[in-house]
C-alpha cells in the first residue's frame, strides 16, 4: 500500500516544512533577498529567535526563506501554507476559500487571500505554442457578468467577461480575459509562434487574426459540423469544460478584477496534468517554483 502525501513531514512540522522550502528557493544555499550576497550568510537558532531566521553579514539585515516570495508578511505557519499549496495543486476543478477555512483551521479571510497568492504563484510563463509548426485551437468563453455591462457601457451584445483560450494539441494553455478586439490580437501575439497552424469556430473575428500563422482552419459549428479530418476544436472545448465547472461549482462567484487570477490557477492545472506525466506532488513543486518575486498585499486586491 501506497503512502500518502499527506502523512509527509513538511506539512505537520514547522521546522521540515522551512527546510523543504529552503531546499526549493535556495537548492546553492541561502540568499540574501536585500543584497543578493551567498557568502558570509549564518544561521540564527538563538532560543528567541524565530525560525528559518538567516543573518547576511554583508549588509547586516536578517532574513528568512519567506522574504521576496507569496510567503512575505504572512503569520499562517509554512506548513499550512504547503497544505493549501497540495490542496490547490491536487483539486483539478479548485477548492474554495470555504474549505480551505476549514481544513486549515483559519480564518475565511485568510484562507481567501491565501489562495490568491498561490493563484499568483500559479502564473508562469509558457512559451510560445505551435512552434515547429504545431496545431493550436483557439476559442471563446463567456461566464459572470463584466463591469462594463454593470455600468452600461458594454458596446456588444454580450454582457458577460468574456474568455479567449489559445491551446496546444497535446500541449500547453494560455488563457485571457479580453474586452475587445484589440486585446485578443494581443494575446494571439503574446501565445503564438508563427509556424503555428490555427484552428477555430468560423466567427469573423479570426479570419484576419489566421494570416499571421502558417495555416487557419476553421469549424462551422453554425452548420453543426464539429470536426473534419484532424480539424477540430475538441481540446480546446474541453479546457473550457473543466474551467466552468470549477467557477460554477466549485467558486460560484467571482469578481471580474480577479478573474485573470482563477485562469492562471486552471492553465497552471493544465500544464502540469497527469497526461504530461506530472502527478500531485511534482504539480505542488511546481508552484513553489513560480513564487519568487511575487507579492500580492490584502489593500489592492479586497
Amino acid at each position: 500500500m501506497s503512502k500518502s502525501y499527506l502523512n509527509a513531514p513538511h506539512l505537520h512540522d514547522e521546522a521540515k516544512a522551512f527546510e523543504f522550502v529552503e531546499a526549493r528557493i535556495w537548492p546553492k544555499g541561502p540568499v540574501c533577498p536585500k543584497c543578493g550576497a551567498m557568502e558570509r550568510i549564518g544561521k540564527l537558532e538563538g532560543k528567541s529567535t524565530r525560525m528559518g531566521v538567516y543573518k547576511c553579514y554583508e549588509c547586516r539585515k536578517p532574513f528568512t526563506v519567506r522574504v521576496g516570495t507569496i510567503f512575505e508578511d504572512s503569520h499562517i505557519p509554512l506548513k499550512l501554507w504547503l497544505q493549501a499549496i497540495f490542496l490547490i495543486a491536487s483539486s483539478k476543478k479548485g477548492i474554495s476559500s470555504n474549505q480551505l477555512h476549514r481544513i486549515l483551521g483559519v480564518t475565511l479571510k485568510s484562507a481567501w487571500f491565501l489562495s490568491h497568492r498561490i493563484r499568483l504563484a500559479m502564473d508562469q510563463q509558457v512559451g510560445k505554442l505551435g512552434s515547429g509548426g504545431g496545431i493550436v485551437e483557439a476559442d471563446e468563453a463567456f461566464i459572470g457578468r463584466s463591469p462594463e455591462a454593470l455600468k452600461g457601457r458594454y458596446p456588444g451584445k454580450r454582457k458577460q467577461n468574456t474568455i479567449l483560450a489559445l491551446v496546444e494539441r497535446d500541449g500547453k494553455v494560455k488563457s485571457y480575459r479580453v474586452r475587445n478586439f484589440t486585446e485578443i490580437k494581443s494575446a494571439f501575439r503574446k501565445s503564438m509562434d508563427a509556424s503555428a497552424n490555427l484552428m477555430t469556430d468560423e466567427h469573423k473575428k479570426f479570419r484576419k487574426i489566421g494570416k499571421q500563422f502558417a495555416s487557419h482552419e476553421t469549424i462551422n459549428h453554425g452548420a453543426k459540423e464539429y470536426a473534419r479530418g484532424n480539424v477540430n476544436t475538441n481540446t480546446i472545448e474541453g479546457v473550457f469544460s473543466i474551467f466552468k465547472r470549477g467557477m460554477q461549482g466549485v467558486y460560484q462567484h467571482c469578481d471580474s478584477s480577479h478573474l485573470h487570477r482563477y485562469l492562471a490557477e486552471f492553465d497552471f492545472r493544465y500544464n502540469n496534468r497527469v497526461a504530461l506525466e506530472i502527478d500531485d506532488a511534482e504539480r505542488a513543486d511546481n508552484i513553489l517554483g513560480g513564487m519568487v518575486g511575487k507579492r500580492l498585499t490584502y489593500q489592492t486586491i479586497a
